[in-house]
C-alpha cells in the first residue's frame, strides 16, 4: 500500500489506484493520511467537509464515508481495520514508510546532514531524490482543501521551495554552475523579489565567466524591491554584489557560495 500526496492524492495497492474518486470521502482519506497514525478527531473532520457549516446530518453522514473507506479498503484486499475508531474520531492505522512525505523528509534530512559535513556530492544527489518525489506543482492538488489541509499542503510546499534552494548551494558547491544557469533564469521569473535565488543565480553567472549579466541580475531585483516595496535587498545580498564587483577570488572556489548567500 503507498499514500501519496506530494502532488495529485493517490492510493496505490501493488500498483493499482484504489482512491476513491468522490470528493467528500477523497478529503477524508487525504486528511487521515496526512496525520496518519495519529487520532483525528470528527470535529476537525466535519470542519474540512463543510467549511464550518455543515449540515445537521454531519455527524452520520461522516461515519457513511468511514463506512465507504473501509469498503474500499477491503475491495483492495486490505484490511478494514485500517481505519480504525477512536474515541472521539478515526485514526488511518499505517507505517510512515508507506506514505511519500515520510520519504521525503528522510531524504531531506539526509542529504541536510551530508551538506553540513561537506559531502556536497552526496547532498546534491540525496535532495535532488527527495526533489523526485513530487509529482506535480503542490501537494494534494486534486483534493478540495479545507482549514486543515490547506495548511498543510502550504507546508510542503514551503519546504519544497527551501528544499530547493539548498538543493542548488549543494549544486554549486560541486561546480555544477553552468547546468544551473537555465533552472535559476527560470526561479528568478517565478519569484522575482527571492534573494536566495538571485544570489544563487548571481553566482552562477559569474563562475561562468558572466560578470555583468551578475551584476544585471542584482540590479534588476534592487530595482524591482525598491518600486514594489520600498526596500533595498538585504546586507548579505548587498555584500555579494560588492564581491562580484571586487571579483573576490572566494567566489570561484566551488565551497564558497554558501558563507555569502542570504540565509
Amino acid at each position: 500500500m503507498r499514500i501519496e500526496v506530494l502532488g495529485p492524492f493517490a492510493l496505490t495497492v501493488n500498483g493499482r489506484s484504489v482512491a476513491p474518486t468522490a470528493g467528500k470521502p477523497r478529503t477524508v482519506l487525504a486528511l487521515l493520511s496526512t496525520r496518519h497514525g495519529r487520532a483525528v478527531p470528527a470535529a476537525t473532520l466535519i470542519r474540512e467537509l463543510w467549511s464550518g457549516r455543515p449540515p445537521a446530518s454531519a455527524a452520520a453522514t461522516l461515519q457513511t464515508y468511514i463506512f465507504q473507506l473501509r469498503r474500499t479498503l477491503r475491495g483492495a484486499g486490505l484490511s478494514s481495520r485500517l481505519i480504525s475508531t477512536v474515541r472521539g474520531g478515526y485514526r488511518l492505522e499505517l507505517p510512515s514508510e508507506a506514505v511519500d512525505v515520510h520519504e521525503y523528509q528522510s531524504l531531506a534530512a539526509l542529504g541536510d546532514r551530508a551538506a553540513a559535513l561537506g559531502a556536497h556530492e552526496d547532498a546534491a544527489r540525496l535532495l535532488r531524490e527527495a526533489l523526485r518525489l513530487w509529482r506535480g506543482p503542490g501537494a494534494l492538488l486534486d483534493v478540495e482543501r479545507g482549514p486543515a489541509l490547506e495548511p498543510e499542503a502550504q507546508r510542503l510546499e514551503l519546504s519544497r521551495s527551501a528544499l530547493t534552494e539548498r538543493r542548488i548551494d549543494a549544486e554549486l558547491a560541486i561546480g555544477r554552475h553552468a547546468e544551473l544557469l537555465g533552472e535559476l533564469a527560470a526561479l528568478t521569473v517565478q519569484d522575482p523579489m527571492n534573494e536566495r535565488h538571485c544570489a544563487q543565480q548571481m553566482v552562477a553567472l559569474y563562475r561562468c565567466g558572466r560578470r555583468l549579466d551578475a551584476l544585471s541580475t542584482f540590479q534588476r531585483l534592487r530595482n524591482g524591491m525598491a518600486a514594489e516595496l520600498s526596500v533595498e535587498p538585504g546586507p548579505a545580498l548587498r555584500e555579494l554584489h560588492r564581491a562580484v564587483i571586487d571579483s573576490v577570488p572566494a567566489l570561484d572556489r566551488f565551497t564558497v557560495p554558501l558563507q555569502l548567500l542570504p540565509r
